[in-house]
């Protein structure tokens, strides 16, 4: 019997920091990842032929109340995975605002958004794909300098057959 195929969402996942470098997180309270924490983002709007630029620049907004000029997103990766939680697969736009920002910590229906340092993000509630992979991907592309700019990745996660398995289809150095 072949597979049943699953659908394909996409999203963008959206890296702000403040003054002190600390990551601003959303606890969820709601599915996808429900009690874990996740940087701020969404889905595409297909209907509307949204691009990913435009998609976390609107997310931020939404959930954040920034507005964000388009400049200072950073393209820093893509994130595929095939066959999340068995229900589908997804293609992540990971982007990073250049340049710290200001967020009060407040609660929306999707959940509580915070700060956090990074010596704290290892002992949060997290994805197991982003405990393991992305946030070390993260910060091996950190800028190596105050100026500098973070490095890219891309990469294919695979969840088939209840474990996850990854490759790096390409890097780009931070400088």
């Amino acid at each position: 019997m072949a597979d049943t195929a699953l659908p394909y969402r996409l999203a963008c996942l959206c890296d702000l920091r403040d003054a002190q470098g600390r990551v601003l997180l959303l606890h969820r309270r709601k599915e996808p990842n429900k009690g874990l924490c996740s940087p701020i983002g969404g889905k595409l709007d297909m209907h509307t032929g949204e691009s990913p630029a435009l998609c976390a620049q609107r997310e931020i907004f939404e959930e954040a109340g920034l507005d964000i000029p388009l400049e200072r997103l950073h393209l820093g990766g893509l994130i595929a995975e095939t066959a999340f939680e068995g229900k589908g697969h997804w293609l992540m736009f990971y982007f990073r605002v250049l340049g710290p920002v200001s967020v009060d910590p407040h609660d929306m229906p999707e959940g509580r958004l915070d700060w956090f340092r990074h010596d704290e993000i290892d002992s949060l509630p997290l994805p197991d794909t982003d405990r393991s992979i992305i946030w070390p991907l993260i910060r091996r592309h950190e800028p190596r300098s105050p100026n500098g700019r973070p490095g890219f990745f891309s990469i294919h996660i695979d969840c088939r057959g209840g474990g996850i398995s990854w490759t790096i289809d390409q890097e780009i150095s931070p400088s």
